[in-house]
């Protein structure tokens, strides 16, 4: 720690240093008024909140949050970046993908603060004879190309190769990625692929093509598939040791090896824990070097994807701040490429605004926020740093689960990696379901009136192995339902929300079953009565001293008026006309769905 010299002005010099007790007295003082009688640590941890991975999040960091030395950028462990400038000279390389056979939106991209094209190639995507086609007018020595093709990756590099000849790029002018990751592909298919294979191209970079290489580790597969930022951690350190281990034992050197292999992650809206998993990402694999007998070579190069599984069909509009955000930390996190999904990425194929909004997503970050002058501007916050730390032992772990199984190949084909996947998305998913995880637009301040973003389909991603799961799935097949409903009747599904007294009274519980009866499609219903309301359902909302007094008369009124359920929207009560309860922290996608199966909307 630098100590800066004394230069006479002290601005606490007269109030006395507080410590951490008197500001857990604070605390509890704080929690004895919501009735919440605990002291000390209990009173701190009641303000903790836990993240997956058994990791936890404290209200307060203070120096006794210790963690292991970071280092300096460019060095090891290389938790501060990569490369000693960092971003700081360019900027971040801005990384937008490509799926659909046309050059004008590539054009398009890369005359408007582009960096560099990744290009999804194969029967998932272009075809490999129209790579040509699609990369007419760039300049190849200019813009790197990152190939993502599967099963197609060596006819894809075969023709990419070409191309340079073709167009007179020098070999140590190209710059890129042939995208070669068996291990991914494997993943996401339930096809395995010869891991020999990528030898060949891994030689022939190495040995002509000073700025290609030939491997990308892609962990997006393991994070689409529901698994935390640990398991996205540990599969990816395991699929790179998998691929050293072939590229040596085909004659290969480590270092080398290393510098063929490029990391790819998610970047969500959580943006401390995605500035952490970077950081950590770049520390656990300068130890895989170091073990390997390559210390140098353990600089890890990263492509950080914005998440597809934050992304929503329903206010895709809200997509724009979580990528926004997700950008932000990728960039903060030390991300060499970023790609910004487009915000109507989970609807179709973006559109030329959408694709604009994305690209200017880096833009206004790097150029007009300047956020890449700094290099790793969360480094030295004990937070970060001590997040950074945890989620690499976390994944540390989880590797090593992994190499215990025998490697990322047989966790994959033992379907033991599925399972364990399986197993963090099923905790989070009911935490989805119970708005504990709250996805704004979607399970918080739906708007059913919204008019649907249309686009053209995208082509299908490939299938056949882990699966793709998204925050929203339930919520959108309840929506679905809805939609169905719509269609078929020209009304939707409809509630009654029964407020009783006045404003100040109702208010606080009527906004809140209206969000969520929203959320799975119903309509609720709040002026006139409820034989006029098209409903066949009532939710009383009200204060709990105005529920002692008139919860059961007005039930009883609404059955008589032909209400066939009543719910209640609080806690529990004793009160013997109310049929259900909702309330924070009850499952509203099984609420939902039982609601929509007594409406008879299939």
């Amino acid at each position: 720690m630098t100590v800066l010299p004394d230069d006479g002005l002290s601005l606490a010099a007269e109030f006395p240093d507080a410590t951490h007790e008197q500001w857990q007295r604070l605390v509890e003082g704080v929690l004895r008024k919501s009735g919440k009688e605990v002291s000390g640590t209990a009173a701190e941890d009641a303000l903790s909140t836990t993240l997956e991975d058994g990791l936890r999040t404290r209200p307060l960091y203070t120096p006794r949050d210790t963690a292991p030395e970071p280092g300096l950028p460019g060095f090891a462990p290389f938790a501060r970046g990569g490369r000693p400038e960092g971003t700081a000279l360019g900027g971040w390389d801005v990384r937008q993908r490509h799926a659909s056979p046309t050059g004008d939106a590539v054009l398009a991209d890369l005359e408007n603060g582009v960096t560099s094209l990744w290009l999804t190639v194969g029967e998932n995507g272009i075809p490999v004879s129209s790579l040509g086609r699609v990369l007419d007018g760039v300049y190849l020595d200019l813009a790197p190309v990152v190939l993502d093709a599967g099963r197609d990756t060596e006819a894809a590099a075969r023709e990419l190769l070409r191309l340079y000849e073709e167009r007179g790029v020098a070999k140590e002018a190209a710059r890129g990625n042939l995208g070669a990751d068996p291990l991914g592909h494997e993943a996401r298919t339930g096809e395995a692929l010869d891991l020999a294979d990528v030898a060949g191209l891994a030689r022939r970079c190495a040995e002509e093509y000073p700025g290609l290489r030939a491997l990308t580790v892609d962990a997006l597969p393991y994070h689409e598939a529901g698994g935390s930022a640990a398991q996205e951690l540990g599969a990816s350190l395991a699929t790179g040791v998998a691929y050293l281990r072939e590229l040596t034992r085909a004659g290969i050197g480590v270092e080398q090896a290393c510098g063929q292999l490029e990391f790819r992650y998610a970047a969500t809206a959580d943006q401390f824990l995605t500035i952490a998993k970077l950081r950590a990402a770049r520390r656990l694999w300068a130890r895989v070097a170091e073990v390997c007998g390559a210390p140098g070579a353990g600089g890890q190069v990263q492509h950080a994807v914005t998440s597809p599984v934050m992304m929503t069909r329903r206010d895709p509009w809200v997509n724009m701040l979580r990528t926004t955000i997700a950008t932000l930390a990728a960039g903060v996190g030390g991300a060499d490429s970023v790609t910004v999904l487009p915000f109507d990425h989970a609807v179709g194929l973006p559109d030329a605004f959408a694709r604009r909004i994305a690209r200017n997503t880096s833009t206004i970050l790097v150029e007009e926020s300047h956020l890449s002058r700094v290099i790793d501007p969360a480094g030295g916050s004990w937070y970060v740093e001590r997040l950074t730390d945890e989620l690499a032992h976390a994944g540390w772990e989880f590797f090593r689960h992994i190499e215990e199984l025998g490697g990322q190949a047989a966790a994959l084909r033992s379907g033991r990696l599925a399972e364990d996947l399986a197993e963090t998305w099923a905790v989070r998913s009911a935490k989805l379901a119970k708005r504990r995880e709250p996805i704004t637009g979607v399970s918080e301040f739906p708007n059913l009136g919204e008019k649907p973003v249309q686009r053209a389909p995208a082509p299908e991603p490939p299938s056949g192995g882990l699966p793709r799961v998204r925050r929203d799935e339930a919520y959108e097949a309840l929506r679905a339902r809805s939609d169905a409903h719509l269609a078929a009747t020209g009304s939707r599904p409809r509630i009654f929300l029964a407020t009783i007294g006045p404003a100040a009274a109702h208010t606080a519980r009527s906004t809140f079953a209206s969000n969520l009866f929203q959320a799975g499609g119903i309509e609720p219903v709040t002026s006139g009565g409820f034989e006029e309301s098209g409903a066949t359902e009532a939710c009383l909302c009200s204060s709990d001293a105005l529920y002692e007094e008139q919860a059961e008369r007005t039930a009883t009124a609404l059955r008589a008026a032909g209400a066939g359920h009543v719910f209640l929207a609080g806690r529990p009560g004793q009160y013997t006309d109310v049929d259900a309860y909702v309330f924070a922290g009850c499952d509203a996608v099984a609420v939902l769905s039982a609601t929509l199966d007594r409406m008879g909307v299939s």
